[in-house]
C-alpha cells in the first residue's frame, strides 16, 4: 500500500522573499569584522599577552621562536610566587618586555655562591630542576625591596637578569601577566 502525499506548498521566510542587497551584505560583514577587532584589542590588552621569544635565557623551558601566552589576569587574583614565569616590562628600559623566573620575592634576601641560589641564609640551595646546565658564579647579596622581584633566566650562564642590571628589581607594576601556555611550535604548558 503506497501513501501518496499531496505536494506542500513551499514556505518562503520575509528574507528569502527579499531581493538580494549588496550593500546589506557587506554591512554585515563590516559589523562582524569590527567586532572581531574589538574583541581582539580586549583580549590583547585587558585578557592576554602574545610574544615570541627573542633569546635564549629561558632555554631549555622556552626556546628562541617559541610562541607563548601569558594572562594579564593571573595576579588580580593572587601575589606573584617563586618560580612563576613572568612577561614584565624591563627595569632598565620599559620599552622592551622580558621573560624571566621570579626567583626573589620582595623581603627576601638572594645570594648565588658557585652558582647556586641561596635564599634567606638558607644552607640548602633553591631545587631548580628547570636549569638548562650547572650554573656558575657567585653573586649578591640581594635583598629584594617591598612589591619587587628578582628575576632569573633558565639558562644562568647565559642570561641577562637582575643580577646584571642597573635597575635589580622589577616591580609588581612592571609585571605584565604570568607566561601560561607555549602554542608554538607546539602546545605546552609552561612551570
Amino acid at each position: 500500500m503506497s501513501e501518496n502525499m499531496p505536494n506542500e506548498p513551499e514556505k518562503h521566510t520575509e528574507e528569502e522573499k527579499q531581493p538580494f542587497s549588496a550593500k546589506k551584505e557587506i554591512l554585515s560583514w563590516v559589523k562582524v569584522i569590527l567586532a572581531a577587532l574589538v574583541l581582539s584589542f580586549l583580549l590583547n590588552h585587558y585578557v592576554i599577552v602574545s610574544a615570541e621569544v627573542p633569546t635564549g635565557s629561558m632555554e631549555n623551558t622556552v626556546m628562541i621562536g617559541d610562541r607563548i601566552i601569558a594572562s594579564r589576569l593571573s595576579y588580580h587574583f593572587h601575589e606573584p610566587k617563586r618560580g612563576d614565569i613572568v612577561v614584565f616590562y624591563f627595569p632598565d628600559d620599559e620599552t622592551q618586555r622580558y621573560l624571566k623566573r621570579i626567583i626573589g620575592l620582595p623581603g627576601d634576601t638572594i645570594e648565588i655562591k658557585d652558582g647556586k641560589v641561596y635564599i634567606n641564609g638558607s644552607t640548602e640551595p633553591l631545587k631548580e630542576d628547570y636549569l638548562r646546565e650547572t650554573p656558575v658564579g657567585d653573586y649578591g647579596p640581594y635583598t629584594v625591596p617591598k612589591d619587587s622581584y628578582f628575576m632569573m633566566g633558565d639558562n644562568r650562564n647565559d642570561s641577562f637578569d637582575s643580577r646584571f642590571w642597573e635597575h635589580t628589581y622589577a616591580t609588581k607594576d612592571e609585571i605584565i601577566g604570568k607566561a601560561e601556555f607555549r602554542y608554538f611550535p607546539y602546545p605546552k604548558l609552561l612551570k
